[in-house]
This record gives C-alpha cells, structure tokens and sequence, in this order.
C-alpha cells in the first residue's frame, strides 16, 4: 500500500481501461474506506451507486445511445464550461494534451466528437460509480460529495487502481436514472469510471500539470 503522498501524486484523470473487473471484496474495502470522508455536520449526504458486471455494460449502452441525443442532455446541475481567464487556459491546456495524445488535431471536429463520446463509454472500464444527492441538498452538501470523491480516489489508486472523475455521464441524468432504477429525487452530480488501467491506451499518454501553490493559496500571519 502506498503513502498518501504517493497516492495523491499519482492519482490522475485514466481515460483506458482493461475489461477485468475488480474482485467484489476489494470493492467493498475501498468503498467503506471512502465513507470515513468527512461531510457538513456528519451529514454524509452522498447516495452512491455502483455499476459492474451486465448492469455496467446495460448502462454503457443506454448512455452511447443518450450521449449522442442532445434532447437527453438534462443534467441535473447547471453547467455550461464556459470559463475566462486563467481558467480558461487550463482548460484548453488539458484538452490540448489529451487530443495531443491521441492524435487528434485542432480542427478535426468529427474526431473530437468521438473522444467526446468515449466518456459514455467509461472508457472501457469494467465499473462505474454515479454519486448523488437526494432532493432537497445543493451547494454545500455537493462540497461534501467532492470530498467523498477524492477520498475514494485516492483509495483506489492506493490499491493499484486507476480512475476518471467525469461530469459528462450525469448530463442524461434521466437516463442513468432509468437504467439503474433510481429514485427520480436522487439527483445525479457526476460519475467515477474505474478498474484497471490500459497502459497501452493512447489517451493514458496525457499528462496536465498544476499551478504553482502561490497561485491558489496565500498564507496569512
């Protein structure tokens, strides 16, 4: 098992996974493990869901049907990745990684698109969890599932594991709904793809950096 350290540094956004899936004990480990996140008041507010086996691959097949249907796009949360600035860069600084990785140029529209689509495909991935939150919770209580996934993150990549954090999958919030059999008052946040990592996988070649601690925090005395 790994440092914290180790696992914080490591972690990283896997967009290529190998189909075999993780053993149900292990599992069960990582998630009980990642509710030791701490939350409001100890309210513990997320609602998460696990998608593996056939219930993964049913999902997978709804959501690569719902992903190209702007009419299912009705993400639960408002967002529209619009950002200026300083954060605007980073955001094109990442995606010009990623389709650097693959290949993809600039102007190549059509092939952006599919990249686009593989997130509806979990990438290949053998799970995917959804995490959620019940009417009426919003801002605050979509902080403490934040924390909740990191923490399961950095569980994850402890044991070996890889896995992308992705809001794409919960824009057809109807959709995910409806094939995992939700109750219509959960409201979906955003999906974690994971399992092992496909080393060979064109897209894992990106890699993004972060900004300078001075950038983000400034210490007061």
């Amino acid at each position: 098992m790994m440092s914290v350290d180790q696992a914080v540094r490591q972690r990283r956004s896997v967009r290529g996974f190998l189909p075999d899936e993780v053993p149900p004990a292990t599992l069960e480990e990582i998630f009980s493990l990642a509710q030791q996140a701490p939350s409001n008041c100890n309210t513990q507010p997320w609602v998460v869901h696990v998608a593996s086996g056939q219930a993964c691959e049913n999902l997978r097949q709804r959501l690569l049907k719902a992903g190209v249907d702007p009419a299912q796009h009705r993400p639960d949360f408002p967002y529209d990745g619009r950002y200026q600035g300083i954060y605007q860069v980073r955001q094109f600084d990442a995606a010009a990684q990623l389709y650097g990785a693959l290949g993809i140029a600039r102007e190549d529209k059509v092939a952006r698109g599919r990249a686009m689509l593989a997130n509806y495909s979990f990438f290949g991935a053998p799970h995917v969890a959804f995490i959620g939150l019940p009417e009426p919770f919003g801002l605050r209580e979509a902080a403490d599932c934040g924390i909740y996934a990191q923490t399961l993150m950095l569980a994850l990549t402890a044991r070996g594991l890889a896995s992308c954090p992705q809001a794409a999958v919960s824009f057809p919030a109807p959709a995910v709904r409806e094939a995992l059999g939700l109750d219509a008052r959960l409201r979906i946040l955003m999906g974690i793809s994971f399992g092992y990592e496909d080393t060979l996988a064109p897209a894992n070649r990106c890699r993004v950096g972060r900004a300078a601690v001075h950038d983000a925090v400034t210490f007061h005395r």
